[in-house]
């Protein structure tokens, strides 16, 4: 599906967009009631993501095919690998299969799993016998992927003996650890995190009790970018959200001052305000704690003509794609001088856009909704816009509620 993009015929934005739950959350929950059936859990996410790792974690043998998702790959790993009796063939898409698992693999082989590869070393699919793991030490790289350390630290308390992790090097990604280990505190897993060292007791059972998803925040990255590129008086309504966020993304409400967007709590619902004109001819930013939000970043600054340089983007070359070149070489069809290393982007400031550009999106949601605020600019078409139903199927939609005028629906 190719879509031809124009920004809203009035600017003058006053909107409410209720986004999805938080696939991140979605996904953690979605294993922790596998472990414990009573818990419930509200405001799921409607992704393709926490679709398929919900109908995968209902399955104890056969082929588990998880397509793009790779958080589910992740996940799935760990928990086939300790629910005893599981026999599956874990597999995915053809990127899938060219994205590493072989740092998470050793450490669950260390605590007893029993995983053999079906293809190249150290990537999907994989062969998956669960087995009750008895070891509870064990150690791992901390600096290539935090889900590699969620996964373990989800199924630690359903352990005999819970789990104590070793983290080597620098920590990445630290707010996704933290949204881990609060999701385990709210069902009564108690649980340690001092310098490099994480401990999960075990827990046998869980009373019922009910768990409301938050809203996604990364999702919301894109309405402010649409309110940094739009007109001075824009609110826009985005629910249900809290202050006290699990998502490192939340760090949405104060990157985005720097663009003149103001976020204020109301209830259940953030509001956000454009009322003041952007200061800055350049912004920096260390993303190693909300990676995710590069490439929504990067195409603000480029649609206001203001420079970045952003650090800590390492885990980007093993996402959906590799998403630094795929950032560079899309901006660069737009006019926009730009270059990548393998964890840092500069981007030089620039009034020019190149209009009617097709975007390719790389089968990354992500790529398809942070290029589409560039409507307000120019005319712009999103390649495989369908893609975006990963982690939000509704945006295209919701964009119309805006007042965005969109050919090819």
């Amino acid at each position: 599906m190719k879509l031809h993009l124009l920004g809203p015929s009035n600017n003058l934005l006053n909107s409410h967009i209720k986004i999805t739950g938080s696939k991140s959350e979605s996904n953690r929950l979605l294993l922790l009631k596998a472990l414990y059936p009573g818990i419930t859990i509200k405001n799921l996410s409607n992704s393709d993501d926490a679709s398929v790792m919900n109908q995968g974690i209902r399955l104890k043998e056969g082929v588990v095919d998880i397509h793009h998702a790779g958080t589910a790959m992740r996940f799935l790993t760990a928990f086939f690998a300790s629910r005893e009796g599981a026999n599956v063939t874990l597999t995915g898409s053809k990127r899938m299969q060219e994205r590493p698992i072989k740092i998470l693999v050793d450490a669950l082989k260390i605590l007893g799993a029993d995983i053999n590869y079906l293809g190249n070393e150290g990537f999907p699919p994989l062969r998956i016998k669960g087995r009750n793991l008895n070891k509870y030490k064990v150690s791992l790289p901390a600096d290539v992927s935090s889900q590699y350390i969620s996964a373990l630290l989800l199924i630690a308390p359903s352990l005999e003996k819970g789990l104590e992790l070793e983290l080597i090097g620098k920590i990445t990604s630290v707010p996704y650890i933290k949204m881990t280990l609060g999701l385990l505190e709210k069902i009564g897993v108690k649980s340690s995190f001092e310098a490099n060292k994480v401990g999960i007791l075990p827990k046998k059972s869980v009373s019922a009790l009910t768990l409301t998803v938050e809203s996604d925040w990364s999702s919301a990255s894109y309405f402010y970018s649409i309110a940094a590129l739009s007109e001075m008086g824009t609110q826009i309504s985005l629910s249900s959200y809290r202050k006290d966020s699990l998502q490192g993304d939340s760090i949405l409400k104060e990157i985005y001052k720097h663009f003149g967007v103001r976020t204020e709590f109301k209830e259940d619902s953030i509001i956000l305000f454009k009322d003041s004109p952007h200061p800055l001819n350049t912004v920096q930013c260390d993303l190693a704690n909300a990676p995710d939000l590069a490439q929504t970043l990067t195409v603000t600054c480029f649609g206001l003509g203001i420079g970045c340089h952003l650090i800590g983007l390492h885990t980007l070359k093993i996402k959906e794609t590799d998403r630094l070149v795929a950032l560079k070489n899309e901006l660069s069809k737009l006019g926009a001088k730009i270059a990548v290393t393998n964890s840092t982007l500069t981007l030089e400031s620039s009034n020019n856009i190149n209009s009617g550009t097709a975007i390719d999106t790389y089968n990354d949601h992500r790529m398809a909704m942070a290029f589409a605020p560039l409507a307000f600019k120019t005319e712009i078409i999103i390649n495989d816009a369908e893609v975006v139903s990963k982690s939000y199927p509704d945006f295209w939609k919701d964009l119309e509620q805006l007042g965005f005028r969109i050919k090819g629906l």
